[in-house]
Formats: structure tokens, sequence, C-alpha cells
């Protein structure tokens, strides 16, 4: 699932349109309701059902992104976003229990009881043999946050194409 920005009234080829996958965003627009919670706030911009801002108010929130790179203040944010995501615990794979072993039928069907490891997951798990799709035979997944990622550059492009949109509907 994704987010198709579609510019109203674009005054140039980057301002026609905008996406991202949902894994992007979220982040991305929760950023933008951080630095600019006035003119964010009140925008479903969590959902794709046409919702957006005018003209003025995209210009205005391209201004102020562009201004958050410039300072350095868009850097620091991922810094801290991606420190914040590391530290995040960990949890028991549901697939396989926590054993690292996928034996449920799909597991049993592809083989993942019997197939080999890579060789940093052998030095973890202390086995040779029995994986899972879901963990890669550790057991433990990463926090669901952690499937999220915010970047300098994605910031950017959006300014881009907030600068030159007239206005924007999410779809």
């Amino acid at each position: 699932m994704g987010m198709d920005v579609f510019g109203k009234n674009a005054t140039s080829e980057t301002g026609e349109y905008f996406r991202n996958n949902v894994w992007y965003w979220r982040p991305l627009w929760n950023y933008c309701e951080e630095v600019a919670p006035y003119l964010c706030e009140d925008v479903s911009g969590q959902f794709n059902d046409g919702d957006g801002l005018d003209a003025e108010d995209a210009d205005q929130l391209a201004h102020i992104l562009f201004s958050m790179l410039a300072d350095g203040h868009t850097q620091a944010y991922e810094h801290a976003y991606n420190k914040r995501v590391a530290e995040l615990p960990r949890h028991e794979c549901n697939f396989c229990q926590g054993t690292g072993i996928r034996t449920d039928q799909i597991g049993q069907d592809m083989g993942m009881p019997t197939r080999e490891l890579e060789d940093h997951v052998k030095v973890l798990t202390g086995r040779s043999h029995g994986w899972c799709n879901a963990c890669g035979g550790e057991g433990r997944q990463d926090h669901h946050d952690a499937d999220y990622s915010f970047t300098v550059e994605n910031v950017r492009k959006f300014a881009e194409f907030l600068s030159d949109c007239g206005g924007f509907e999410i779809c």
C-alpha cells in the first residue's frame, strides 16, 4: 500500500505527483505534523482519502521543510529516529515460536527445517540447519516500528514536490 499524492495545479513535472509506500510516508507525514502542526494537524495525512493542502499551505510547508533541511534539523531528526528504532526491543517470532525453525505446513513444504543456515546465523544460534523465513532462523524479529523509514532525501523530494504542486490531494 502506498500514498499517491497529486498536485492540484502543478507548475512543473516535479509538482505533478509524489508517491511513497506506507513504510516511508507515515514517518514523513509525522515529521510534517511535528514541524508544522498548524498546517498539518487538520489533514488526514495517514489516509489516502483525498485530503491535502491548498496551494498557499503547501508552499508554506515546502519553505518550512527546506528551512529544516538547511539548518540540519532534518538530519538530526533522522539520526535520532534511527537511534530510537535501533533501540526498540526485538520480540519472539510468531511463525516459529522463537525456535528459529519454521515447522508448520508451509515450513515443511519449503524445506525450512532442514535448510542450511548462513554462517552469521550459525554463529548466533549455535546450529547449522533449520530456518524460518520470518526471522531468518534467529527466532526473534525486529519491532514492527523498525519497518518504517525516515530519510533526509525523502523529505527533500517531498519539499521539492510541495514547491511546485499548487496544492495537493493524498489518494
